[in-house]
């Protein structure tokens, strides 16, 4: 029985570095590479960057998931309002803190409505070949996911867990393919699910202000929980601890663009829709 998962996600990307930095990465490549837009939480990019980035997220629900071998209906939408930041402490050095924000969980049937903020992240990342010349960049990272959140819309929970990444992009003139390989790893593995996560986009400054994209990702759940009799995990923004997701990976593909509306102003929309099943949340 299949279900349906589709994103709607808006980005304004305001970016505040040194000034010195900011000219360094206006001459650069980098500069016409627009950051990414589809799975927010988890394709962190590999430039070095100060910038603060409102995020906006429509997520709609399936309109069944699979529960204890049977499918119970669900449906409705999740809205997420988040703000991630990012702190370049010198050209290879940068603070990044992904996930936060007020999440509006609006199910339509099984599951129960309801609002509040969700967990915390805070990590490191650094360039370790920054070859501008050659349009070259390779940048390994690592954050951690603390449960501050609210229970009621499925964080707070747990002990926490980790995001292991590598990030790369390289550039051919207007032409610029990102990709993010990681690991989230739970500090209970017994309680939440550990996941593989894998992101790509291929992307054309057409123009200032315009530059289209398009995107795929995907999560590989390792291990099996024992939070919810779930056959699927919630993958991007919640860790269910599904007790019966092991070996399930969910796969996206989605398009947008970036605006450029002034040098230090950028808008981003993109839509994304699941292509396996089950879809996950």
């Amino acid at each position: 029985m299949k279900t349906n998962h589709r994103n709607l996600l808006a980005t304004l990307t305001l970016l505040a570095g040194l000034p010195t930095l900011s000219v360094a990465l206006a001459e650069d490549w980098s500069a016409k590479a627009p950051t990414p837009v589809t799975n927010p939480v988890f394709f962190e990019e590999p430039f070095i960057r100060s910038e603060i980035r409102p995020l906006f997220m429509y997520q709609s629900l399936g309109r069944t998931l699979p529960v204890g071998g049977a499918y119970v209906p669900v449906g409705g939408s999740v809205q997420v309002y988040a703000l991630e930041v990012r702190w370049a402490i010198t050209e290879r050095l940068a603070i990044i803190a992904t996930k936060d924000g007020y999440v509006d969980f609006k199910p339509d049937a099984t599951l129960t409505k309801a609002s509040g903020w969700a967990d915390i992240s805070l990590g490191l990342k650094y360039a370790v070949i920054d070859d501008r010349e050659n349009q070259f960049i390779l940048t390994p990272g690592v954050e951690l996911e603390l449960p501050t959140g609210n229970r009621d819309v499925f964080q707070g929970n747990g002990q926490g867990e980790w995001d292991i990444f590598l990030a790369a992009a390289k550039g051919w003139g207007d032409l610029t393919l990102m990709g993010n390989v990681g690991a989230r790893v739970p500090n209970n593995m017994t309680r939440d699910t550990a996941q593989l996560h894998y992101s790509a986009q291929l992307a054309y400054h057409a123009h200032k202000y315009f530059l289209p994209f398009v995107a795929a990702n995907a999560f590989t759940v390792l291990n099996a929980g024992n939070q919810l009799p779930l056959g699927v995990e919630g993958f991007d923004l919640i860790n269910f601890g599904s007790a019966s997701a092991a070996g399930s990976t969910l796969a996206s593909v989605g398009c947008g663009f970036h605006s450029k509306l002034h040098e230090k102003v950028e808008l981003g929309l993109a839509y994304e829709r699941s292509v396996t099943n089950p879809r996950g949340v």
